[in-house]
């Protein structure tokens, strides 16, 4: 393994170093300057803007904090009150923060002197001669009108802030209080981040504000001719000096085609440190869960780690996975949750419990975070990065596994890939971050594949199982599980390398395993999936209860509801139905009579037609009987129809109801 290069000693800069600056460096424990210091401070210390891109844990910070505070303390005048020397701006308020505690550190070493700036009116009082830094990052317990007050009692020197807060603060609640005139310095940090992901605009408006005749120093780990060099107008940079520190390693090259031959070493360019050892491992999107495991319990056994920070496609699967992991982790972990949906206070709380945190092998510290926490935080002492899920914006995959192997220390980097994902491998070492890959884990060792290839691990139902039972013993949680699938889902669904990430070659009855879901839930994605191999939990929904009281109570209010209205629905069904019923009886009654008169109109035609030129005597009237048999009745038709032409007379003269009419003739067809 290479150990990281050093480029000569702090005294050998040919501007020395403020001597209570030098004894900063050296009690942080930097003996020597790094390849990105050793080209950066000379330049940036003079009058030379600088783009400098280096490998992540290279000590890109320190290249602008030591030259930042050293042209401070070499002005030839003091700045007032109402001015700022310095500016740096960062894209996440980690960053910031830790950017300002560093800057902090320094500044807090400087001896104190009896005097004052000229605007003091207690020269006789001890101080600093260089005020503490400002931070400027949206907080709960902070507003912009509170960050001028902050500025005004301090007179600080150097702001370090976020672009929307160093925005409102120049522009908005501190235009004409702050003075940028005697700017000296500008600092773009994570500057492709802050140029690529929507702060253009915002940082047109500053850049504009400011004065030209200023240093300016864009850093970054990642930065490439096309996002960041056609920006360089925009940030306002004069004939930069473009610094780029490379990682290079000997890779074997076999040059004998039939095996018989030497061996001979090509240099092979890196993004990443060389202290750091990168790993995919393959496996099935069911066994993602059971392969993360084994991964830290061989970390813990075999190397002694016991800080590890593991990435998560969103928010809501870090949410998610807090609450299950502790029910399936080889060791009593303590687990710290970092992303951006979280309030300010609580990530900054998080991060430096986890900074601060003391673990050891048999109790580790594990932080579950998104990208929040991929880019510049300097967490010097975690072993082990595991990628869960691949970065969807693929510039992040570094500068996740540079979270490790940082200031000279090795480190391990693993990224889990599913099928088709293993493309990835040849995708990232074309980006320059070459990855080794490692064999399946099995219960207790390495081994080349699964026992069986044609099925899967077996202990995934055993890990489904046990996740399960964390699901049931809380509504809440079975919410938080599928809110994370469908977030999943999305995220894998808009993958910036979508033609090796494809929503229609992942597994998703796999993925549903490895987050231990007691059902699917209902998404288009999942509309004409195979469930062959899905079986849903046992549960008993209608008693399936929320841990929260307030909650559960608004659950059983909602079901009653809901039942309320389900039998409301249902009885006006039925009456629906009668209705419906009663006029189809009316309609049938009206086709009734419809043909009760055709009949009679046809009777009163045919009698027309038979009745007797001659009237015959009265002694020779024909019996009924005699008339039917000799064709001059209908039979005995036409006797309903003559009872009913009585029946109808009684009806209209009273004598009858039409409840009676009706039952008698009504079922005449």
């Amino acid at each position: 393994m290479s150990a990281t290069a050093f480029a000569g000693d702090w005294a050998s800069l040919l501007t020395p170093l403020t001597p209570w600056v030098l004894d900063v460096i050296r009690s942080m424990g930097h003996a020597r300057m790094t390849p990105v210091q050793a080209s950066t401070i000379p330049l940036f210390m003079k009058h030379k803007d600088v783009v400098v891109e280096a490998v992540t844990g290279s000590g890109k910070t320190l290249a602008f904090v030591i030259p930042t505070i050293e042209r401070l303390i070499r002005r030839e005048s003091k700045h007032r009150r109402d001015e700022i020397g310095a500016l740096i701006i960062s894209p996440t308020r980690e960053l910031a923060t830790q950017i300002h505690s560093i800057f902090s550190l320094f500044l807090s070493a400087q001896p104190q002197f009896v005097g004052s700036r000229s605007d003091h009116t207690s020269p006789e009082l001890p101080e600093l001669e260089y005020p503490p830094p400002l931070l400027l990052v949206s907080s709960t317990q902070s507003s912009p009108a509170h960050d001028v007050q902050r500025f005004n009692s301090t007179g600080a020197d150097i702001i370090i802030g976020t672009p929307g807060r160093v925005e409102e603060f120049l522009l908005g609640k501190g235009k004409g209080v702050v003075s940028v005139r005697e700017l000296d310095v500008l600092v773009l940090d994570e500057a492709d981040r802050l140029l690529d992901l929507g702060f253009q605009a915002t940082l047109t408006r500053i850049l504009t504000h400011l004065p030209k005749q200023r240093r300016t120093g864009l850093f970054s780990a990642t930065m490439t001719d096309a996002n960041a060099l056609t920006e360089l107008v925009r940030a306002g940079l004069r004939n930069p000096a473009r610094i780029v520190v490379k990682v290079q390693s000997k890779k074997a090259l076999n040059t004998d085609h039939d095996g018989k031959g030497g061996a001979g070493n090509i240099i092979e360019e890196r993004r990443i440190p060389a202290n750091l050892q990168n790993f995919y491992l393959r496996c099935r999107a069911s066994e993602k869960m059971v392969q993360m495991n084994r991964i830290i319990s061989y970390e813990v056994s075999h190397y002694q780690s016991s800080q590890f920070i593991i990435y998560f496609a969103t928010c809501a699967c870090v949410d998610y996975f807090y609450k299950i992991l502790p029910s399936i982790l080889p060791h009593s972990a303590t687990l710290h949750s970092l992303h951006g949906n979280l309030p300010p206070t609580s990530r900054t709380r998080t991060l430096g419990a986890f900074s601060s945190s003391l673990p050891t092998p048999e109790s580790p510290s594990i932080l579950l975070a998104t990208d929040v926490a991929a880019r510049g935080l300097d967490l010097p002492h975690v072993d082990v990065v595991i990628q869960f899920d691949p970065p969807s914006d693929p510039k992040a995959f570094s500068h996740r596994c540079g979270r490790t192997a940082r200031a000279g220390r090795s480190g391990r980097a693993w990224v889990l890939l599913v099928g088709r994902e293993a493309e990835y491998v040849d995708f990232m070492s074309v980006r320059k971050i070459p990855l080794k890959e490692q064999p399946y884990f099995s219960e207790d060792k390495f081994v080349a594949t699964p026992e069986d290839e044609s099925s899967e691990d077996p202990h995934v139902e055993i890990f489904t199982n046990k996740i399960r039972e964390t699901l049931l013993t809380d509504r809440g949680i079975h919410d938080q599980a599928a809110k994370a699938f469908v977030s999943f889902v999305r995220a894998y669904s808009k993958h910036e390398a979508s033609y090796i990430f494809r929503l229609k070659d992942l597994d998703l009855i796999g993925v549903a395993k490895s987050f231990g879901l007691l059902r699917l839930p209902r998404m288009p994605e999942l509309k004409d999936i195979n469930r062959e191999n899905w079986c849903d939990a046992d549960v008993d929904w209608d008693t399936y209860a929320y841990m929260n009281k307030a909650q559960e109570t608004k659950r059983v209010i909602a079901e009653a509801t809901s039942l309320e209205n389900k039998r409301e629905k249902q009885k006006a069904s039925r009456v629906k139905r009668k209705l419906n019923s009663a006029w189809s009886e009316k309609a049938s009654q009206k086709e009734e009579r419809d043909k009760r008169k055709e009949k009679r109109s046809a009777k009163k035609k045919w009698l027309k037609t038979q009745v007797p030129t001659t009237p015959a005597p009265l002694g020779n009237q024909t019996s009924k009987r005699t008339r039917i048999e000799d064709g001059q009745d209908s039979g005995d038709d036409w006797n309903d129809l003559a009872r009913e032409e009585r029946m109808a007379k009684k009806l209209k003269k009273g004598d009858i109801n039409q409840k009676t009419f009706d039952a008698e003739f009504g079922d005449i067809h």
